[in-house]
């Protein structure tokens, strides 16, 4: 009998451990069904959901069939994602019910003002997406890519039906852009 509090003590401790561990493999199969998920949801600064499905072939924006769609990887300190930015808009215009182009921002927490004040100063008129879906759909792009972790920026992955275009990492000519573009419509 004196070993009872002795007893009630290691039969409390191994109930409290194993429900523990209990809770953390729960919790890590979440996270492991939610990372396996086949979509990633993009939230622009004006608060639209931009939905974008993984496939055998790539990533395909929905919506967008047909249409070339432009991840640009980018940061608001970066010179050359800055000088960029108004040749996209440019494009954009230019082709604008056959093209979308994606500002994706490779800033972690990134304030809506911050990047407000990026479109406006350097003209950045197309969509620019802030969510913390961010670092999945570039960590996929880097993947489909092989660039690894650690890549230069900007990086803008042009792609059609969900097939990778090209792609240009660093500063980069509009002719040269709008060049892929023309081939992948026909024009």
């Amino acid at each position: 009998m004196r070993n009872t509090p002795l007893l009630t003590t290691l039969l409390t401790i191994s109930l409290l451990f194993g429900a523990c561990s209990k809770e953390k493999e729960n919790t890590q199969q979440e996270a492991n069904s939610l990372l396996a998920t086949n979509e990633i949801v993009l939230t622009s600064l004006d608060n639209k959901q931009l939905v974008v499905k993984k496939a055998d072939n790539g990533l395909q924006l929905e919506g967008a069939k047909g249409k070339i769609v432009i991840y640009d990887i980018f940061a608001t300190w970066c010179p050359p994602c800055q000088a960029e930015a108004s040749h996209l808009a440019s494009l954009q215009k230019k082709y604008k019910n056959r093209l979308i182009v994606i500002g994706v921002s490779v800033e972690d927490g990134i304030a809506n003002e911050k990047l407000e004040t990026f479109k406006k100063q350097y003209n950045a008129n197309y969509t620019l997406v802030k969510s913390s879906e961010n670092s999945r759909i570039i960590s996929e792009i880097a993947k489909e890519l092989k660039l690894g972790r650690d890549f230069g920026i900007p990086l803008m992955v042009l792609y059609k039906d969900g097939k990778i275009i090209n792609y240009y990492q660093g500063a980069t000519e509009e002719e040269f852009i709008e060049s892929d573009i023309k081939k992948a419509l026909g024009i």
